[in-house]
This record gives structure tokens, sequence and C-alpha cells, in this order.
């Protein structure tokens, strides 16, 4: 039988709507602080439910130049800046601790980018298809976090994303260890993203008559 390898993790990073570090979202936590408040990035007075957990106080220009968040969805915006926490809290070097094609990416979304996909809707409707931005459909697709992250990092290891709903980030943690253990890879960046507070996100309330 061949014998089972230890997998361990080495470094984490957090993006969320309780902190965006490991340090913040773990204080918060213990201190018993919600994320949960009032929807702020849409008008949400026709809908029922007008809380959600918010990502707030994200500085994305300590990740990114802006020129380059302006061609992705909130969504890889998201996983890029927990990716980079990860990558510097493990401090492994790609390159010198490990060979780029033996480290992979497994960060995976259940929708991906549903912001873009409204945006690009309500322009579609509005302007009509040729103010539609050329960018859209490689900002919608639901493994580009995971692409992105590859090529940031230099991973040329197993890359792809896992669509399973809520648990796709849990399926890309527990699937990466697979891979570890399974020899196709030595180490693998693993979790999940989601943008999904906007108004195609919420259920309209609709009167009925009982």
């Amino acid at each position: 039988m061949k014998e089972s390898r230890r997998i361990v993790v080495t470094g984490l990073g957090v993006v969320s709507p309780v902190g965006s570090s490991v340090e913040s979202a773990w204080s918060n936590l213990l201190a018993g602080h919600s994320g949960v408040r009032r929807i702020s990035t849409y008008a949400e007075q026709e809908y029922r439910c007008q809380v959600a957990g918010e990502v707030t106080g994200l500085d994305m220009d300590k990740y990114l130049p802006p020129k380059e968040q302006q061609r992705m969805d909130p969504f890889c915006h998201y996983a890029l800046a927990a990716a980079q926490q990860a990558m510097e809290s493990s401090g492994l070097q790609v390159g010198q601790d490990i060979a780029p094609e033996r480290i992979g990416s497994l960060v995976s979304s259940g929708i991906g980018g549903l912001t873009t996909s409204t945006l690009q809707s309500q322009r579609l409707g509005t302007l009509g298809s040729r103010l539609v931005s050329p960018m859209t459909i490689p900002e919608i697709i639901a493994d580009m976090a995971t692409g992105h992250i590859a090529i940031r990092f230099n991973l040329q290891g197993p890359n792809f994303g896992i669509v399973s709903a809520c648990a796709s980030g849990l399926h890309s943690i527990g699937e990466a260890a697979w891979i570890i253990q399974r020899g196709d890879a030595e180490v693998m960046l693993a979790g999940g993203a989601e943008a999904g507070v906007v108004a195609l996100g919420q259920v309209p309330s609709v009167p009925c008559a009982r």
C-alpha cells in the first residue's frame, strides 16, 4: 500500500465581511462582531432583504494596479488579495523553494462574475451590444480567479476551479489535498471567492394575496 502523504497548511489569507486579513477577521470573530449590515453597493429599497455580508474597507491598490482592477470582476479581486496574503504568510518563494510546475492553484467560485454579468446585461439592454465590454466573458467565467492567481504567482501546476454552489471553496481545499496526496503537486493554493451582493443576486419582493 502506498504510504499516505501528510498535508499541512502553511499560509492563510482572508477577505471577508468580518475583515480583510487573517488578523482582523479572527479578532472580529472572537469579539462577536457581525459582518452583516445594511446593503451599500446598490439601492436595496425594492427588495425584501436589505442586509447582507459585504466586503468593506479592502484597499485593492495594495494588491493590483487600478488598470488591472478594471479588467476583473470583484470576486477575482477578493481571490487575488487573499492569495497574496496566503503566499506571503507561507514565506514560500516559487522558483527558489519549489519549482513552478510543482505548485498549483485551485480557487473556485459558485457563480463567478455576477457583478460583471449584472452591469453588462444592463448595458446591453439600454445601450446596445456595441457598448458591451469585450472583457465580459473573461470577467464572468467562474475559474478566472484561479487563472489570474496562477499567472500572478507563476503557479504552473494543476489549475482549475470547482463549481458546487456554496461548497465550492471547501471542495477546492479537499481536492487540493488529494492532488498533493497522489503526487500531482507538492503545494496547492486553494480556497474560494464570491462577490454576490448585487441586485441580480437578490430576490425581488413580490406582493402576494393571502
